[in-house]
């Protein structure tokens, strides 16, 4: 089972409304960044559900803290499936939003999953690539080869019966993030590990075999298949990801849209409020468009939210 928060406007407006799957990023949970955009598109008029993936969060699944990317997007068709058998949905009017590797995660889901009326993602990441060139495609081949040697040796200990083997996400300091990872190394540390975006849920490791998953995907290789479905791609213009949503553009068919948010950074639009609202504004439009016009006259109240599972 998948644990998730409905968000639900607070007017009083009948009929069936336009729905939203909102997917989180690697490491995150519906809490975070998920929630927060869910959230500020129910105040548009949107019914959405943020959601934590298989494997973590309050969601179940062993072992714990695994990222299968191929699980990831099964749960958006899942989220899916919830949100079509909801009274207060339209089941025509369903569309998905994946932030940072849900980016990636969406593509393929919405590529497959034709309930999925139109896709959009921020600051959208290909973990595959991540994970076997690096941030830029600047990483050594040797540095996959060893992780996934490393992968196997996981499995087999895991069979053993000895402790699963768990990666570090984020370093514990800031300076040592910024040494690793640079300005985009320091960037989630600081969303992820300081109060600015700290969560107990958000645990900062991942199963170290999800490296053989995740070697596996690759986030954007059925993109055309969206077509003629709409699909918008916003990211900020000095995110160090913004290459993925500039190539996945350049391969989708169309109708699309690339819409950079100027002097953003990839973490930036997961919740900072100099650009927050215009991500909002920009998928609140995009999908009123393409899933209907919502009946809500006021974007600003406060909205309901329902624990599900």
């Amino acid at each position: 089972k998948l644990a998730g928060h409905l968000y639900t406007p607070d007017d009083e407006a009948g009929g069936r409304r336009p729905a939203i799957v909102v997917s989180h990023p690697a490491s995150g949970v519906k809490e975070q960044t998920a929630g927060l955009y869910a959230e500020r598109l129910a105040s548009a008029g949107f019914v959405t559900l943020a959601f934590d993936a298989a494997y973590q969060g309050e969601s179940e699944g062993q072992p714990h803290l695994l990222e299968d990317p191929f699980h990831r997007v099964e749960d958006i068709k899942a989220g899916v499936t919830f949100l079509s058998l909801r009274d207060e949905v339209d089941a025509e009017r369903i569309g998905a939003l994946g932030i940072g590797a849900s980016g990636g995660y969406v593509i393929p889901a919405a590529a497959t999953d034709h309930r999925i009326k139109a896709v959009a993602t921020f600051s959208a990441a290909d973990m595959g690539s991540l994970f076997s060139e690096g941030v830029g495609r600047v990483q050594s081949p040797d540095v996959l080869q060893g992780m996934l040697d490393e992968a196997g040796v996981a499995r087999t200990e895991e069979a053993q019966g000895k402790p699963v083997r768990l990666q570090q996400i984020h370093p514990e300091t800031g300076e040592e993030a910024r040494a690793i990872g640079g300005q985009h190394g320091y960037d989630g540390w600081e969303y992820y590990r300081t109060p600015r975006g700290l969560h107990p849920r958000s645990e900062n490791y991942l199963v170290f075999r999800s490296i053989d998953l995740i070697a596996q995907f690759n986030a954007f290789d059925k993109i055309h298949l969206i077509s003629p479905r709409p699909l918008l791609m916003i990211v900020g213009t000095e995110a160090a990801t913004a290459y993925f949503s500039r190539e996945a553009i350049e391969k989708a068919q169309g109708p699309k849209e690339l819409f950079w948010i100027d002097g953003a950074t990839h973490v930036d639009l997961y919740d900072k409020e100099e650009y927050v609202p215009t991500v909002v504004a920009k998928l609140s439009d995009f999908f009123g468009a393409h899933l209907g016009e919502t009946t809500s006259n006021d974007r600003h109240e406060d909205r309901s939210r329902q624990t599900v599972a």
